[in-house]
């Protein structure tokens, strides 16, 4: 049971952690900015070294240091937009009136630039994994990609926790983009899917013989799971958010700074994230 528990909760630990510090460093003055992208810049270029260096490396250690090495790398990936530096071509709110195939063409152009670089990263992240007996790295890269689009998606179709308070202040425009509803029709296909993959990483680490094999199935179960689970928070009714108040306490703009659009039922006036 140890085999399966220990890799399960460093990979619970490091989604709430790594979460909750995007989710500051995102909040601070944006004159930090540029120090916390530099700092991200040199782990995530580390971690593509580690991908290179464990390559081979079907031990453990090998399992552990692909998945904390993708980890950082989607860290980086998170951080450039949520620090507004890697976004779209556009920066405008969503009109209140905009509809339909607009409102869709409105949304992407908000995230293009974003949706590049994400591409980008794991198409490097595949070429640093060609011939590689551990792809743990690509693997968790996949699942991560996969589940944060889910997400975007569904909460542009429309959602019940729309979650505005993780949205720094100068990213506040794309609350328009969100919508606020009980369910939408792509909801429940996202979570079926994510439960067909979590089930799937599951059986493949019950049937997994060697350490590296149980660990590296064992990290993309959680990580699938969690990620399921993140869509449910989406829709139930609960204060999710508590999971990471200490976190928001320790946001340097107050609240009251600068004002959050309200987002009313239907369009609202994003994983992520992730």
């Amino acid at each position: 049971m140890a085999a399966f528990l220990i890799p399960a909760l460093c990979a619970v630990f490091v989604w709430w952690f790594s979460t909750g510090l995007i989710v500051v460093l995102d909040h601070l003055p944006t004159s930090t900015f540029r120090w916390s992208m530099f700092a991200a810049t040199l782990v995530a270029g580390y971690a593509f070294h580690v991908i290179l260096a464990s390559g081979d490396d079907v031990s453990a250690q090998g399992a552990y240091a692909g998945f904390m090495a993708a980890i950082a790398i989607w860290g980086w990936m998170e951080m450039s937009f949520l620090m507004g530096l890697i976004t779209g071509p556009s920066r405008n709110p969503c009109a209140p009136d905009c509809r339909g195939w607009r409102r869709f063409k409105h949304g992407v152009a908000v995230v293009a630039y974003h949706e590049i670089a994400i591409a980008v990263g794991g198409a490097a992240i595949c070429l640093s994994s060609l011939g590689a007996t551990n792809r743990t790295a690509l693997w968790t890269y996949t699942l991560l990609w996969g589940m944060r689009v889910s997400a975007k998606l569904n909460l542009f179709a429309g959602v019940r926790n729309v979650s505005e308070r993780f949205l720094p202040p100068h990213l506040a425009y794309l609350g328009g983009f969100f919508r606020q509803r009980p369910m939408n029709g792509l909801m429940p296909l996202s979570i079926t899917l994510g439960t067909i993959v979590s089930m799937l990483c599951v059986q493949r680490a019950g049937n997994a013989e060697t350490p590296f094999d149980v660990i590296s199935a064992s990290l993309l179960a959680t990580m699938a799971i969690l990620g399921t689970v993140e869509h449910w928070f989406l829709i139930i009714p609960l204060p999710f958010e508590a999971l990471w108040n200490w976190y928001l306490r320790a946001r340097f703009d107050p609240p009251s700074a600068v004002p959050v659009p309200k987002l009313p039922t239907g369009v609202a006036p994003d994983p992520t994230s992730p």
